[in-house]
């Protein structure tokens, strides 16, 4: 059974961090490309990060800069280290994992929500 399992958020003040992680099971992590992406309330989902089965990686401009995406394959989890957080990085928060090979598989976690707050 495939899982992804995001933790981490909260409530922060501006100028605070956090740092989200993301648990994998039931596929074979390394494999896949793994992804952040966050939805705001009345606003649609965005791509925050990628991180490729390669390690290669890319950042939304709104995030370049404050935000650093790492994975574990030894511990089938993704991470997302975000600081100088501000009141627009509110938002759930969840993660994506995908291989295109043959087929497109892709798979998402239940979210989090990190509110940026004083």
């Amino acid at each position: 059974q495939v899982q992804l399992v995001e933790s981490g958020g909260g409530l922060v003040q501006p100028g605070g961090s956090l740092r989200l992680s993301c648990a994998a099971s039931g596929f074979t992590f390394s494999s896949y490309d793994m992804r952040w992406y966050r939805q705001a309330p009345g606003k649609e989902r965005e791509l925050v990060a990628v991180i490729g089965s390669s390690g290669y990686t890319y950042y939304a401009e709104s995030v370049k800069g404050r935000v650093t995406i790492s994975r574990d394959n030894a511990k089938n989890t993704v991470y997302l280290q975000m600081n100088s957080l501000k009141p627009e990085d509110t938002a759930v928060y969840y993660c994506n994992a995908t291989v295109i090979g043959a087929d497109i598989r892709t798979y998402w976690g239940q979210g989090t929500q990190v509110t940026v707050s004083s």
